[in-house]
């Protein structure tokens, strides 16, 4: 018996050409020595030089399962790699390993050869993959791969809403916006980023309206929160923080569609009786509201060096105004006749504290004050003036289409006429009324036109 464990003929006849005797294996030489041993820990292989027909090949033998196996090679390196394999295989325990086919174990050391770099194990490798196949249904990986590339290229991944909020923040301080509005994008946005405290990128629109619909609030402060989300949302995306080329969670959204019953206005006959009974220093808040359409937020930031009534105009620059853009609102008769006679210098509205105080007046006097009622009634009253959405929307900062859906139709010429005729009464200067700070209670003053009495103004509302 041969070094590699096969009986020797015991007869001296030639023994026929290897292609005649399929069956029989190579004859190993050698007298029992081994061409080399192989190594690893302390399992060791080794490999024999054999011949067949004229040829010289390689052999490892090596038990398996109680099983002795033998393996031929056609050159000394390529058994001596085996040999290896095998060897790791006893060492660790797993000699079941060796049942790979060769091609199979080529494909398995290549794949961790390539995940040593990052450190990845091959079955951790393996899951991630097969996840992403079934997340894309079909679609190749690496498509996948490059699209996200693509849309991503040089976004700031992972960066939190809190964080985009108190950055805007201070881009609108530096900007010079007012207070105020800075004072609206804090309450909005911090309640936005409490809910929402993770990356500004993960956050989808479907959520966002969850949100919104969330506190019954009413369609005009939905609309208005959802236009503070865009500001924030485009912001992100100036800082990188958002796919450059998509339209962000916000703009993917509608507003929500203000009916045109949600829009109240006052009667000539309720205005008439406010403006009669209001002290001077309420006057420039109803009358210029009444009678130009300002916002009241507007109508804080305003100048009387910006009341030209030599021009005849209400000049309102872009840095006050909502919509950033200058505009021009004429003064009408009736308006001049209730601004003239006042001191005009300073601030228009000399303390925003005024606005509850006209809001306790118009309680006290049985008048319900709804949301931007002044604005709407001007609004409303003009168009059926003049007869124009696009004068009107010039003059109101607004556009034609908003201006002919919500406002046409509300009032009729007649009371147009009787709204824009509404004048001051002989003594209206000498009005005065009581106003306690701390109760937001008005007090009317006997003689006018009122039963004295008292009354309470109610908080604002959460959808104010």
């Amino acid at each position: 018996m041969n070094p590699c464990g096969d009986k020797l003929a015991t007869t001296q006849q030639t023994a026929p050409p290897e292609s005649s005797r399929p069956s029989r294996e190579p004859k190993c030489k050698g007298k029992g020595k081994p061409a080399a041993i192989v190594s690893f820990g302390s399992a060791k292989i080794p490999v024999y030089r054999c011949a067949s027909g004229g040829r010289i090949r390689f052999a490892i033998s090596y038990h398996r399962d109680g099983k002795r196996t033998r393996q031929f090679f056609g050159d000394l390196a390529a058994a001596k790699k085996e040999a290896q394999l095998v060897a790791q295989r006893i060492q660790s325990g797993m000699q079941h390993m060796t049942d790979l086919k060769p091609h199979d174990r080529e494909s398995y050391l290549a794949a961790r050869a390539r995940l040593e770099s990052p450190g990845i194990p091959l079955v951790v490798a393996v899951e991630d993959y097969v996840q992403c196949r079934d997340l894309l249904k079909g679609t190749p990986l690496r498509l996948a791969v490059e699209d996200f590339v693509r849309r991503t290229h040089r976004v700031k991944l992972g960066v939190m809403v809190p964080v985009v909020v108190d950055e805007l923040l201070e881009a609108k301080r530096r900007d010079g916006m007012s207070e105020r509005y800075i004072g609206q994008l804090r309450s909005s946005l911090g309640l936005f980023s409490r809910k929402f405290p993770g990356p500004i990128m993960d956050v989808q629109p479907e959520e966002i309206d969850a949100w919104l619909r969330d506190g019954d609030l009413v369609p005009v402060t939905r609309n208005n929160r959802l236009t503070v989300l865009r500001v924030l949302f485009g912001f992100a995306k100036q800082r990188n923080y958002l796919p450059e080329t998509e339209a962000t969670a916000p703009d993917r959204m509608f507003k929500v569609k203000v009916r045109n019953d949600d829009v109240e206005i006052f009667t000539p006959a309720e205005l008439r009786k406010l403006l009669h009974t209001a002290p001077p220093h309420l006057i420039p808040i109803l009358a210029i509201g009444a009678f130009s359409g300002i916002r009241m937020a507007e109508l804080n930031r305003l100048d009387w060096s910006a009341v030209d009534l030599e021009r005849g105009h209400i000049e309102l620059r872009a840095g006050q105004a909502k919509t950033a853009s200058r505009r021009i609102i004429p003064i009408s008769d009736n308006l001049r006749a209730w601004i003239e006679p006042l001191p005009r210098k300073g601030k228009v509205v000399a303390m925003e504290t005024l606005h509850r105080e006209v809001t306790a007046l118009a309680r006290a006097m049985g008048v319900e004050w709804s949301r931007n009622v002044l604005r709407h009634s001007f609004i409303s009253y003009r168009i059926a003036k003049v007869k124009s959405a696009d004068q009107v929307a010039l003059e109101a900062g607004n556009s034609a289409a908003i201006i002919f859906k919500h406002y046409r139709e509300l009032a009729t010429e007649e009371q147009a006429e009787e709204w824009f005729g509404i004048l001051p009464k002989p003594g209206q200067w000498e009005n005065a009324v009581d106003y306690d700070t701390r109760t937001r209670t008005v007090n009317l003053a006997a003689g006018n036109g009122s039963k004295p009495r008292s009354i309470r103004a109610p908080r604002k509302r959460k959808s104010d």
